[in-house]
């Protein structure tokens, strides 16, 4: 066996890539995560979305057997920025260059611009799963330990790779998302019988409230995502990110990439009013999930981005009989609409032996932070007592 770099997606084969733990459709017992794709990873570099240009030069691992089969993977990327990962080690960086280091470049393992969790050292089916995870993890290693790179960072991973990450040196770290759970909820009305009475009569008045002035909300999905469509949201795109963080990540051309690529794992929540598109959200839909993504809107409507983003979320996890809908990063206002605190993880490799110290410990203190507070609000969910527990 060997591992190899490439450094774009091109030059990596998409029926190879599909055999792979998540990242094809249609595994017996093994969830699609969309994000993983060959499709979605690699519109993003070709859409020059997350390229060297940006920051995101592609530096992926592959593990094959001496015939050149693919055995496993890591989508990975030399960065020199800590822009665009949503696990955030700015602080890090800071307190390393102020000592005399050089923080960046760094290996960045991840899916750009996406922080959803979804397997990350990717195996191929009928391999042994653990070994091969074991063998990328240690490549990872000595990828930043002979090119002088400072760490490398395995981020939002499902917890059963985190315990081997661990094994191989790697510091643990926790945050937490918002995520809706269904439990086997026959409809939206279904759902807000599990919630407190005042907690439901709320919600009822905020979509309410959110549909007056003649909004009406349509669903698109396969043959309705236009380029005409993906026009419009791609300004609704682009108005959040200019105010929001200064320069929007994706470009237009990656929407028509997905919109050619990825047509039937995607759902546009798209509100209307008058006769015009005036908001709307992005959905990715994998076998058991539905992941919010980014939103965006022309006009400004009172509980709007609630009904966009959640609510019609929950409708459409509950009417396709989706596991959960995962929201994205942070946002405590998601858990007044039915979504629970989430633990979410990642692992992170630091070269130099005093900054993987400090790292260490503010990890474990870290840790038991995020754990506390998952239990606070948990306490304070909108559900009836003992309707539903935390999700980890």
């Amino acid at each position: 066996m060997k591992i190899r770099i490439e450094t774009s997606f091109k030059s990596i084969d998409r029926l190879a890539w599909a055999t792979l733990a998540g990242a094809g459709k249609d595994q017996p017992g093994i969830p699609y995560n969309p994000f993983v794709s060959h499709a979605y990873l690699s519109s993003l570099e070709e859409s020059r979305s997350a390229t060297a240009k940006t920051g995101w030069l592609g530096q992926h691992l592959l593990l094959e057997d001496d015939d050149g089969r693919l055995l496993g993977a890591v989508p990975c990327y030399l960065k020199n920025h800590s822009q665009g990962e949503y696990v955030f080690d700015h602080a890090w960086a800071d307190a390393f260059e102020r000592a005399g280091g050089d923080y960046y470049p760094k290996l960045q393992c991840s899916v750009p611009f996406t922080p959803a969790t979804g397997p990350r050292l990717l195996y191929a089916l009928g391999e042994d799963s653990d070994r091969v995870r074991s063998i990328l993890a240690t490549g990872l290693k000595e990828m930043a330990g002979q090119n002088d790179i400072s760490s490398a960072h395995v981020t939002f991973v499902p917890r059963d790779e985190i315990r081997g990450l661990e094994g191989e040196g790697f510091l643990h770290r926790t945050d937490q998302q918002f995520h809706f759970i269904n439990d086997n909820y026959t409809s939206h009305d279904d759902f807000l019988e599990t919630l407190a009475s005042r907690k439901r009569k709320a919600l009822k008045k905020e979509r309410r409230a959110a549909l007056e002035n003649g909004i009406s909300i349509e669903w698109l999905t396969g043959n309705d995502l236009t380029e005409n469509i993906w026009d419009q949201f791609f300004a609704f795109y682009t108005d959040t990110g200019n105010r929001k963080w200064g320069r929007p990540y994706l470009t237009r051309a990656f929407y028509t990439l997905i919109g050619e690529r990825m047509v039937d794992d995607i759902l546009l929540v798209m509100a209307k009013r008058e006769g015009r598109y005036i908001a709307g959200a992005i959905n990715f839909i994998g076998s058991d999930a539905l992941y919010g993504r980014h939103w965006g809107a022309i006009e400004d409507h009172p509980f709007l981005h609630f009904e966009v983003c959640y609510h019609q979320a929950i409708d459409f996890a509950i009417a396709n009989k989706l596991a959960r809908v995962e929201a994205g990063a942070q946002g405590e206002h998601k858990l007044a609409r039915g979504y629970l605190p989430v633990t979410t993880h990642s692992a992170h490799y630091i070269t130099h032996p005093g900054l993987a110290r400090a790292i260490r410990d503010y990890l474990s203190r870290e840790r038991a932070e995020v754990e506390q507070i998952s239990e606070i609000l948990t306490e304070h969910s909108p559900f009836r007592k003992g309707e539903r527990q935390q999700d980890d």
